[in-house]
């Protein structure tokens, strides 16, 4: 992500597009892709596997999805080549005018935002379980009353201090130079996630009845999500031929398709029907190898956090620093000042909401709305206006029409979240 973040970043302290000669390997671009894949979706799949009717349902959806992801990841890049501009809000401006431009850097903020929130109340779960999983250990080890819990194993002053001393110093900085090193932990983390839920479904005695198909509702295409950010790694790339970015961009959801199956499909088979919606809960909460997974899912959302603040403080910053003050040479200590304020706002908004917003099904009905205009309609937009000529009265029609899918998408979220909720209020 460091390519990522110069590119998205590095173009508010000059007046060019440019900002150095990209240098990112084909390679690493697939990399990069993964880690922006691979997020807290992992954890809900095998729940989505059941909510989507059965094994064969889910895979047919994932395969359907992946064709319109990619297709879209293409399109993107194509866009970014023939506009020069190294962002998606940039391309978008560029492309389809500055009225389309002002909708997609509201949308991408937006869309940031509720993904931070997310992410942080994720990391908040992950370290709650965590905390609880070590006060069991030390319960069942021990003998008479159980130990008090200490305020410092409370998830919101551990929270509070992860953003504190993490988050805070790797989101800073215009240019994230180490990044490179951990983003290997996002891949990392999931593979082990894979892993662990393959191993254990094979060393399970109890095997469980799946149920007949009931739901084919469940989208899949939202946890495969990484289009905010392909722009900017394409502009990063040394080499940046449309057929070598179609390679990167098959390639990435490829491997993005195998680990999201494989975990959806093997925890599933573990605990069928009775799948939780965070496969990590289905777990005893005392098992060592558990205990590690959510460790390293926790850690993993935290180095992709840094990357989605840079990306939504890039745009603010552009409103910041307009076209008069980019010209002065009094931009760097105003730029930083800028940058260090934009980044405690947004680490200190999104923590207050994620610590007291306990239910984020809101959150996450809005991201699943949002998120169908940089899958689907953006691209697509790019698409008609590069092959089609259009009046001002047909692109109203056609902006107009692509509300139609996010509502329909939001009340998909919407049902599933309100499904899940009564799943577990009968089971309590």
């Amino acid at each position: 992500m460091e390519e990522l973040a110069r590119e998205s970043i590095g173009l508010l302290a000059k007046p060019t597009l440019e900002s150095g000669s990209p240098n990112l390997s084909s390679a690493g671009a697939v990399f990069i892709m993964l880690k922006s894949s691979l997020g807290a979706g992992l954890l809900n799949f095998p729940w989505a596997f059941n909510k989507a009717g059965g094994i064969t349902t889910a895979v047919l959806v994932e395969l359907g999805s992946l064709i319109f992801l990619i297709s879209g990841l293409v399109i993107l890049g194509y866009a970014s080549s023939i506009s020069t501009q190294s962002t998606y809000q940039g391309v978008v401006r560029e492309i389809c005018g500055s009225a389309i431009g002002k909708l997609c850097e509201i949308c991408f903020i937006l869309n940031l935002f509720m993904i931070s929130v997310a992410f942080l109340r994720v990391v908040g779960d992950q370290l709650e379980k965590l905390c609880d999983s070590l006060y069991m250990n030390v319960t069942l080890s021990g003998e008479g009353p159980p130990p008090p819990q200490h305020w410092y194993t409370d998830y919101r002053f551990t929270l509070t201090a992860l953003c504190a001393l993490v988050i805070f110093p790797l989101s800073v900085p215009r240019e994230i130079g180490f990044q490179k090193y951990t983003s290997i932990l996002g891949t990392l983390a999931a593979c082990y996630l894979t892993l662990v839920i393959i191993i254990k479904y094979y060393l399970r005695t109890e095997h469980f009845i799946l149920p007949s198909p009931a739901d084919k509702r469940a989208v899949f295409s939202r946890v495969f999500q990484c289009h905010e950010a392909c722009i900017a790694i394409y502009s990063s790339m040394h080499n940046k031929k449309l057929s070598l970015w179609i390679v990167v961009s098959v390639l990435s959801m490829l491997f993005c398709l195998l680990i999201y199956s494989l975990t959806g499909l093997y925890g599933y088979l573990t605990f069928g029907a009775d799948v939780a919606a965070d496969i990590l809960m289905s777990y005893p909460g005392n098992d060592l190898v558990i205990i590690i997974a959510r460790l390293l899912f926790g850690i993993s959302i935290i180095t992709i956090y840094p990357i989605v603040l840079l990306l939504g403080r890039s745009v603010l910053q552009d409103v910041c620093l307009n076209d008069k003050c980019r010209s002065v040479v009094l931009l760097e200590p105003y730029e930083r000042c800028t940058r260090i304020v934009l980044t405690i706002t947004w680490i200190l908004v999104t923590l207050v909401i994620a610590l007291f917003v306990p239910d984020i099904s809101e959150v996450i009905s809005i991201i699943g709305g949002i998120s169908a205009f940089f899958i689907f309609i953006f691209p697509g937009t790019y698409l008609l206006t590069d092959v089609c000529i259009f009046t001002c009265s047909k692109m109203a029609i056609m902006n107009f029409l692509a509300i139609i899918p996010i509502v329909i998408r939001g009340v998909q979220a919407e049902w599933k979240i309100s499904s899940l909720e009564k799943s577990s209020s009968q089971c309590m």
